[in-house]
């Protein structure tokens, strides 16, 4: 498993100066990224990520509400192979009706994406975790109505704002999760109040170990009011510290 920054956390800064942004990401030592509005930005991207020996094995967009074609078009030329659809607002997750909507039109972006070589996948919010249909969350009833190939982007931070335990949730989907944001903070709606991995009261590492199939962990702040870079490097520092005492810890296991 590795870990990525998702480039919506340094929104502002890639706007100001996106060249000078990555190559601050590689200088942390994030070896990856997961672009947002991609589209827009693929050339530049794509430039400023070979030059830092960067990859994106993930990108958000809105494939429910734009061009998919060149949405996948792009995602091929800057290597990413799973686009994940981050937000669809609270009315759609309201019904079973709406979910199995919702689900038909994920299902087919995935038949699309096949096309291009490319996995389809879907990030939720709170309201998904919010909202219960036939006795589950929408999120888990959305689960039940995709095609085998979709995946997964469990955002563990508002699964926590929906009122659902992060840990559990990761348990009950199983496989199907194969990417989480990482973040954490007093568990609620004030995005300003994010902090560090591991100076809130997400329990990260037993969210980590409890997505048997992740293949990426994605470091997210939604908003942050110190420096953001520090913040991702402090997010960065902790995941890595953890990793490596996981690993002597199995060696000691195995001696």
């Amino acid at each position: 498993m590795s870990y990525s920054i998702q480039l919506y956390t340094l929104r502002d800064a890639l706007q100001e100066d996106l060249p000078g942004t990555i190559r601050k990401v590689a200088e942390i030592g994030f070896t990856q990224v997961e672009p947002y509005n991609f589209v827009a930005t693929a050339k530049e991207l794509g430039a400023a990520l070979k030059e830092n020996g960067l990859t994106a094995p993930s990108g958000h967009a809105p494939l429910l509400s734009q061009d998919q074609d060149e949405i996948f078009a792009a995602a091929k030329e800057l290597g990413i192979t799973t686009v994940i659809d981050p937000f669809l607002p609270t009315e759609h997750w309201q019904t079973a009706e709406d979910i199995q909507a919702t689900a038909a039109k994920l299902n087919a972006a995935a038949k699309k994406g096949a096309e291009y070589g490319i996995r389809v996948g879907y990030h939720n919010h709170a309201w998904e975790l919010e909202s219960t249909i036939e006795g589950k969350t929408a999120l888990e009833y959305l689960e039940g109505l995709l095609d085998p190939e979709l995946v997964l982007e469990v955002d563990t931070y508002w699964v926590a704002v929906g009122g659902q335990d992060p840990v559990e949730l990761l348990a009950r989907l199983g496989d199907r999760v194969k990417l989480i944001h990482i973040k954490d903070g007093p568990g609620n709606t004030d995005t300003k109040a994010q902090q560090p991995a591991g100076q809130g009261t997400i329990p990260v590492l037993e969210v980590i170990a409890a997505a048997k199939s992740l293949e990426v962990g994605v470091v997210e702040f939604d908003d942050y009011s110190g420096d953001i870079f520090e913040g991702i490097t402090q997010s960065l520092a902790y995941l890595t510290a953890a990793a490596s005492a996981n690993a002597a810890s199995a060696e000691g296991v195995q001696a």
